[in-house]
């Protein structure tokens, strides 16, 4: 019997989210079961057993724990199954600059890039136009993020630290999203936050992962 299910949809950055770090961790003792989300399958009635908002990635184990949202699953697991991806506990400094670090990501980033990323992209999918006004003041909000990320980054190699953690892990999907969106430059214009997507995106585990991931969607396409 595997450890645990996964529930999620291939092409969810959320998902990919927690698949990237599985990756990391070397971890392939799980079920992938794929959600449907052009079908609604999210919201069905199993789901929503799952995850009371009717979303994904939701994990469940045999002994009927289940946890929902993407970081706190990342986080769960890496603790779990001592993946090296999380400051030691006993190191608060450290510790604090990894929460602060989470913060920065969910609060500054995470926002408008989703919004760029489900104009531009996912209802490209749904067969809709983007509201090129959500689009442009998305695009200044991650500009800035930017920005100030490129100073930080000259400070140090990863986001919460010199070490790369899950922190760094979120925030590749939705950077994979702005790049296919037409967005690439905004990372590598920046030294500093190039060079921390290049040691990133370099790692042996993710660049097997995205490999796969484009295959399998070169595959769909055909």
């Amino acid at each position: 019997m595997p450890a645990f299910t996964l529930y999620g949809s291939r092409g969810s950055t959320n998902t990919d989210r927690v698949r990237l770090t599985l990756a990391e961790g070397g971890f392939t003792d799980y079920d992938l079961v794929l959600v449907n989300l052009q079908k609604g399958e999210q919201k069905s009635k199993e789901n929503i057993q799952r995850h009371p908002w009717g979303k994904i990635p939701v994990v469940t184990f045999p002994d009927g724990f289940t946890l929902f949202e993407s970081r706190a699953i990342c986080q769960y697991l890496a603790r779990k199954y001592s993946f090296p991806l999380l400051p030691a506990g006993s190191d608060l400094e450290s510790m604090a600059l990894f929460d602060q670090a989470q913060s920065v990501e969910t609060l500054y980033f995470a926002d408008p890039a989703g919004r760029i990323a489900f104009e531009k992209f996912a209802k490209k999918f749904m067969g809709l136009p983007a509201d090129e006004a959500v689009v442009s003041e998305a695009l200044r909000s991650v500009e800035m993020f930017f920005n100030v990320a490129e100073g930080l980054l000259r400070q140090k190699d990863y986001m919460a630290g010199n070490i790369f953690t899950v922190v760094d892990i979120y925030y590749i999907p939705l950077i994979q999203r702005l790049f296919a969106c037409g967005y690439g430059d905004m990372i590598v214009s920046r030294e500093a936050v190039g060079a921390w997507w290049d040691r990133c995106t370099k790692r042996p585990a993710i660049q097997r992962l995205l490999a796969a991931d484009r295959e399998v969607a070169a595959a769909a396409s055909k």
